[in-house]
């Protein structure tokens, strides 16, 4: 089929990241929650430029390339430079309408040069306190490696200059300690007024206390910052255990190519050249000059005032951030009896962030202390910093249960948290299992074995997203805890797979891949074609993060075209082309972003009038079909069934947060139509949920 069929995949990203990028320019969003938009923008695209571009980067100088890819991918980069550059001017624009914003909402976001005498004497105290002695000066003319500069940091590159012409001017690059310090200090109130500095601009203030002593009097301090290839070169020394290898990898990644970097327009410009040959740039595609401050993903770390904890204002501070949605108990769960009694009587499915994820940290806990538990396994992708249920799958093994977990170590930008978790659970005596060669493990399980009156019972517990009580608080995802004797033992199955060095078991419930979800999607979409000729009730939703396998968009099409009724509520990329006459006329895609980040998988049939609904860890991407472990799991249970389809109807209609990805109005807004109430999906979706706890 034609490549005019589908939408270029780092296009379809910056469109999605456009979508974040409009929840920051949304007036009805309070400034706050704005702000941390911003944050969310900035930090995806500078993820989009260390792994895509970096990716096309490699691919243009790869010699042996086609030449028509060459010249594809040429393009590619050439659409990606001036989507972003037209994004980065709604960005500034969007950036100055909230200084206003917060202006009105008394928070003033303040340079150096805006203070009074009292605020000086603050910044400069504050500076010698707790910022100077984490500065690290680094002459440039003395530079001779460049591993030292991170590509997740920023730099003030100074310029230092003597007013009487004494001596030549001179150059230094100031690595800010953001790991240390706040990126916002906040200064002493002034009424009701607040004030809010950027790091940058107190030691902009305070360089002639550190660079003074040189003889210089005059300096200029300008942000620059690099953007690296994220891509990590795995060795294939045998003699190294797959540990060693990751890490050392991880430490090769600071060296690796500089696929952008930014500066201030306003650097002087024989320092530019000094550092471009320093660092010895020479691709004009890889510079971009900016503003003044960089590292925008920093906003999602805002401070916030202080009168958003004070009960007295706190009228007015609602008006800062959303209202409070706090998670609440699922109302299956009773905090008096044992989670496997519970999950004995039903299956059970919790939905993150609205319910709370402490249900699972308790299950695990439970197990951990339970004297007829025999055997816990997980599998993890992301972990969490303070990880809660590794700590108890820790407590487990010091109890003398058995317990295996699969921790991804190549899970990206990850890999150093998880590095550290193998290395303290194989410390605790936890067998931990690492890789399998040329896969990632992508599924989310659980399984825990209970000896029952003499039998091995079992607990399973499989979920969309990430078993990480971080994220889980910002993910939309959902969770089935089951002991359905087959789908149990189909989850017993993948971990033997894992245990077994990839010896492929059987499944009879669980679709697995890279063996059969590529060949039970084809399967399940050929039923409803065959439906949809004969008459009968044929449709299709499918909730994803990603759709970009094109085989898979090719019987979309085809589906389509046979009159299958096809809903796509997609979060990122869409290289589908949807609602296009005589292609995909029957087919709608849409997109939700709003507070929460959606996250689950699910997969709906019709089956003519029996709907069959899954839960799946997999996007529809090459990759998870083809080169990951991942599990798409029937949900048996009717009542089940119909909660997750009532979900996906709300986000059908939502009318507030959904924009289209159809080609002709990429990102419009699904707008209510004047007989339609407004449906905001997310907080619809939680006063669902809510109203079945009481």
């Amino acid at each position: 089929m034609s490549s005019k069929n589908y939408i270029n995949r780092e296009v379809s990203w910056l469109s999605f990241n456009e979508r974040v990028l409009q929840e920051a320019m949304d007036v009805s969003n309070p400034v706050l929650e704005r702000l941390k938009y911003l944050g969310i923008f900035s930090n995806n695209r500078d993820e989009f430029y260390r792994v895509r571009v970096a990716t096309l980067n490699r691919m243009k100088a790869y010699k042996k390339i086609d030449p028509g890819q060459k010249r594809e991918v040429t393009r590619t980069l050439r659409d990606i430079h001036q989507i972003v550059s037209d994004q980065e001017a709604h960005f500034t624009q969007a950036y100055h309408d909230i200084l206003e914003e917060l202006k009105k909402q008394h928070i003033f976001i303040i340079n150096e040069k805006q203070l009074d005498e009292d605020q000086k004497q603050f910044v400069k105290h504050y500076f010698q306190e707790n910022i100077r002695s984490y500065l690290f000066p680094l002459l440039v003319d003395s530079i001779t490696s460049l591993t030292h500069f991170k590509d997740s940091h920023i730099y003030l590159a100074v310029k230092m200059s003597s007013s009487k012409k004494l001596q030549k001017d001179n150059f230094a690059l100031i690595e800010l300690p953001t790991e240390e310090v706040s990126r916002f200090i906040e200064l002493p109130q002034v009424g009701e007024n607040r004030y809010i500095i950027f790091l940058d601009d107190v030691i902009r203030l305070n360089l002639k206390s550190i660079f003074g002593i040189f003889g210089f009097d005059t300096f200029e301090g300008h942000i620059i910052k690099f953007t690296r290839d994220a891509e990590l070169d795995i060795d294939s020394d045998l003699s190294k255990s797959f540990l060693e290898t990751m890490n050392e990898s991880i430490k090769q990644r600071v060296k690796g190519d500089a696929v952008r970097f930014v500066y201030d327009s306003g650097v002087d410009a024989k320092f530019l050249k000094k550092l471009l040959v320093k660092f010895g740039i020479t691709q004009s595609d890889t510079l971009r000059a900016g503003g003044r401050y960089h590292n925008f993903k920093d906003f999602m770390d805002f401070p916030i005032p202080n009168e958003v904890e004070t009960e007295k204002l706190f009228g007015k501070a609602k008006a800062l951030l959303f209202e409070e949605m706090p998670p609440f108990a699922h109302p299956d769960i009773d905090p008096n009896r044992s989670m496997f009694e519970l999950i004995r009587e039903k299956d059970i499915m919790f939905h993150y962030p609205y319910h709370s994820f402490q249900h699972i940290i308790d299950l695990v806990r439970e197990a951990a202390i339970d004297p007829k538990v025999r055997a816990i396994k997980m599998t993890f992708y992301r972990v969490a910093v303070n990880s809660k249920i590794i700590n108890s799958l820790i407590n487990a093994a010091r109890n003398g249960k058995l317990v295996t977990v699969f921790l991804e170590l190549q899970a990206r930008f990850d890999e150093q948290t998880n590095i550290m978790w193998t290395q303290k659970l194989q410390e605790e005596g936890v067998r931990v299992i690492q890789n399998i060669p040329g896969f990632k493990v992508h599924a989310k399980l659980l399984l825990i074995r209970r000896k029952e009156k003499g039998k091995n019972v079992y607990y399973a517990n499989i979920s969309t997203g990430n078993f990480n009580e971080s994220t889980a608080k910002v993910y939309a995802d959902d969770s089935l805890l089951t002991c359905d004797k087959t789908i149990c033992h189909d989850v017993n199955n993948v971990f033997h797979l894992f245990e077994s060095k990839y010896l492929m078991p059987t499944f009879s419930e669980l679709i697995v891949a890279p063996f059969k979800l590529r060949s039970f999607f084809m399967q399940m979409m050929n039923r409803e074609i065959r439906h949809a000729k004969a008459g009968k009730d044929a449709w299709v939703i499918l909730k994803l993060n990603n759709l970009v396998d094109t085989k898979i968009v090719n019987k979309l099409y085809l589906a389509s075209k046979a009159g299958v009724k096809i809903s796509l509520i997609i979060r990122g990329i869409c290289v589908l082309k949807a609602g296009v006459e005589g292609l995909s006329e029957n087919i709608e895609a849409f997109g939700v972003v709003d507070r929460y980040l959606e996250h689950s998988r699910v997969f709906v049939f019709a089956n003519n009038g029996h709907p069959e609904v899954f839960l799946a860890s997999a996007d529809l991407m090459t990759r998870n079909l083809d080169y990951r472990i991942e599990v798409a799991c029937p949900i048996q249970s009717p009542p089940l069934k119909e909660e997750l389809i009532e979900m996906l109807k709300i986000q059908q209609n939502d009318n507030v947060k959904a924009r289209w990805l159809h080609p002709d109005k990429i990102n419009e807004y699904r707008k209510p139509k004047q007989q339609d109430n407004p449906c905001r999906s997310q907080n619809e979706i939680y006063a669902f949920l809510k109203a079945q706890s009481r």
